[in-house]
């Protein structure tokens, strides 16, 4: 007993310690509580101390006490599984589940195929067979929820869509690793007939317990509380559970899950937080790090050689690579953008608790030897500790507040327009060709926004009731006339405008404020404008700068249109995107120049049906180019593009820009 209770200390404190240590370093405290086992075993130790320390006799209790913290954990898993996530997000979060499923199986099952005379035998391959897919295919649905929730993710689509991803994909892996174990439990003696009871069972949990699970919310209302009485029902509801699936050889786990599954849902949201406050604390604090730690102690590093360096090799390349490329392929077939198919692909690849569960019941069931089991844990700690650095490059926290910042904006009912800045110089009347240039490239998506951006500077002197003042006062009117004027031509051509005007006693200084304030998804900037170089800088949308003026938008009246040309090479797509635009919005041809590149460009492009060629700049056309902090020689419009752009999707592009077309 005594040696029993210092395991129990220095597994807690080594838990505890290690799971700090991964969280300051960024990673779910999974990682470093699998660490500490790891240490505390055979790997570090050797078998003289951890032998001595956490020997044959003493992992019986040790894994025991792991269960019941598994146990209480899978029920955690089940009564936290928001249904709804599935509903919301429908045939998105179906298709991209299927593919981050099947890829990552059928390459497990190869893989194992391949390697199954090395480490099973005669009736254990089917079930060994399945079960490397069922684990290649597996995401760790808590651990990836906290590594949305830790970067605000959850608020935003690409979290939402992880999650419900995530769920598909646990439901696909439960049952997959059902049917393994039920496989596996076939050969023992009784087990032939208890496991054909897991169907019978199921329904029984649906159509009769959950209906009787219903009655805890008047029960919990009546009392005002979680009673004693309350939780001990549901305590004993888990473990009667858990109990029926491990006497069908089923595994407890799929018992614990699946009652927590059942728990009411409608009107409970208050009984089952103080359910879980209960249970969190016992399972997550204690008795959980126990699990994880236990199952780092069966792992025995030492006895890998250069042959399990080869295995490793191939599990980490079909684990990952199948992840990856599966969940990336099928987000492409629902036509999200890439850089959210890779974002979304490598939160899938989260693997941590889900995988370290599967893992304990292959080993458990004599499906796995102790040598794979060895080598699937560091893969599973290898794909856990790779995800948050690998999506925090795809998806930066940039990206990240400007969705956080759209969806606030949708939850408050605020338009989700296309909103374009242009900064109007003096004199506004002038300024009809710049506004009109804006306009087009705001039309380019709908609905759209057109803000007209002013700053007036003071007159010199001071402002005193008198003569001075009604002359200021009236060219302030001439002013705000001559901006009104410019906005009612936007709208005529259906684009919302409005007008930001006012006095500035610092123009330079106050427009960086303006531009960053009117949170524009594209700004229109004359080059000329003081405090050029400030606002250009400080503007995380993309800036398209108005070098020279003026820029016509149509041809003059039975004459033919000139082009628009882009100066086009390495990391251009922002300019050639927004030739583009202004090429098939004004009804002109476009130019490509600039290599190789160019002419690739271009005669894709011409394969969309866009009047589009390569070759040298005419005469009379309309110059676009990348904007590298100096302006090419001819260039009429100088084009920088968004903090973390992404690439731009010529077919998605083109088809945008011709439905609906605007009213030009």
């Amino acid at each position: 007993m005594d040696l029993l209770l210092l395991d129990l200390v220095i597994v807690l404190a080594a838990a505890r310690l290690f799971g700090a240590l991964a969280r300051w370093l960024g990673q779910p405290p999974v990682i470093g509580e699998i660490v500490a086992g790891i240490l505390l075993g055979p790997t570090l130790l050797g078998p003289l101390i951890g032998d001595e320390l956490f020997g044959s006799e003493m992992r019986p209790p040790l894994q025991a006490l792991a269960n019941v913290g598994l146990v209480l954990f899978m029920f955690v898993v089940g009564l936290e599984l928001d249904q709804k996530l599935v509903r919301g997000k429908g045939r998105i979060a179906v298709t991209v589940a299927l593919g981050s499923t099947v890829v990552p199986f059928v390459l497990g099952c190869v893989l194992a195929l391949a390697i199954a005379g090395e480490h099973v035998g005669g009736d254990k391959t089917l079930p060994f067979v399945l079960f490397m897919g069922a684990a290649m295919a597996a995401t760790a649905f808590p651990v990836l929820a906290r590594v949305l929730t830790d970067r605000g993710m959850q608020r935003i689509t690409l979290g939402g869509l992880a999650l419900a991803s995530a769920a598909v994909i646990d439901v696909l892996a439960w049952t997959v690793l059902a049917v393994v174990v039920g496989i596996a439990g076939a050969g023992e003696s009784e087990g032939q007939w208890k496991v054909l009871l897991a169907l019978p069972y199921a329904l029984v949990m649906f159509l009769v317990v959950k209906p009787l699970l219903a009655r805890l919310v008047p029960a919990y209302e009546k009392a005002g509380r979680l009673t004693p009485g309350l939780l001990s029902l549901v305590l004993l509801g888990l473990i009667g559970s858990a109990w029926a699936t491990e006497w069908m050889h089923v595994h407890f786990i799929f018992g614990a899950f699946v009652f927590g599954a059942v728990m009411p849902r409608e009107g409970a949201e208050r009984l089952n937080h103080e359910i879980l406050e209960r249970l969190e604390q016992l399972a997550v604090l204690l008795l959980l790090p126990m699990f994880f730690v236990v199952a780092g102690l069966n792992v025995n590093l030492r006895e890998l050689d250069l042959s399990s360096l080869g295995t490793l090799s191939a599990i980490l390349v079909v684990a990952i690579g199948g992840k990856l490329l599966g969940s990336y392929a099928a987000a492409r077939t629902q036509r999200l953008p890439k850089r959210q198919s890779w974002a979304l692909a490598s939160l899938l690849n989260t693997r941590g608790l889900t995988e370290i569960v599967i893992l304990t019941v292959g080993l458990q069931k004599g499906v796995l030897d102790d040598e794979l089991y060895s080598l699937m844990v560091v893969m599973a700690l290898v794909t856990t500790a790779m995800t948050g650095p690998l999506v925090r490059r795809i998806y930066p926290d940039r990206r990240v507040a400007r969705d956080i910042a759209e969806a606030e904006r949708a939850a408050l009912g605020a338009t989700a327009a296309h909103r374009v800045l242009v900064i109007v110089p003096d004199p506004p009347a002038e300024q009809a060709p710049l506004v009109g240039l804006t306009t087009t490239l705001a039309l380019s998506r709908s609905p759209s926004e057109v803000v007209l951006g002013h700053l007036r500077p003071y007159p010199a002197g001071r402002l005193e009731v008198g003569s001075g003042l009604s002359s200021e006062l009236a060219e302030l009117a001439e002013t705000l006339h001559d901006l009104e004027a410019l906005a009612g031509s936007a709208r005529e051509r259906g684009s919302e405008t409005r007008v930001v005007s006012r006095f500035s006693a610092d123009v330079a200084g106050e427009l960086p404020e303006l531009a960053s304030g009117a949170q524009a998804d594209l700004l229109v900037l004359p080059a000329g404008v003081p405090g050029y170089a400030a606002v250009r800088d400080g503007a995380v949308c993309r800036v398209v700068t108005v070098a020279s003026l003026p820029v016509p938008e149509q041809a003059e009246p039975g004459s033919e249109p000139g082009p628009v040309a882009v100066r086009y090479g390495s990391g251009d797509d922002a300019a050639a995107h927004v030739a583009l635009t202004l090429a098939m919005l004004w009804n002109r041809p476009l130019i490509v120049t600039g290599g190789n590149r160019a002419s690739a460009l271009a005669q894709r492009l011409s394969k969309l049906g866009v009047a589009a060629g390569a070759g040298a700049i005419p005469e009379g056309a309309l110059v676009v180019a990348a904007d590298t902090g100096t302006a090419p020689e001819g260039a009429h419009l100088l084009v920088r593009a968004e903090q973390d752009p992404d690439p731009v999707d010529w077919a998605e592009a083109v088809s945008a820009l011709r439905a609906p077309a605007p009213q030009l």
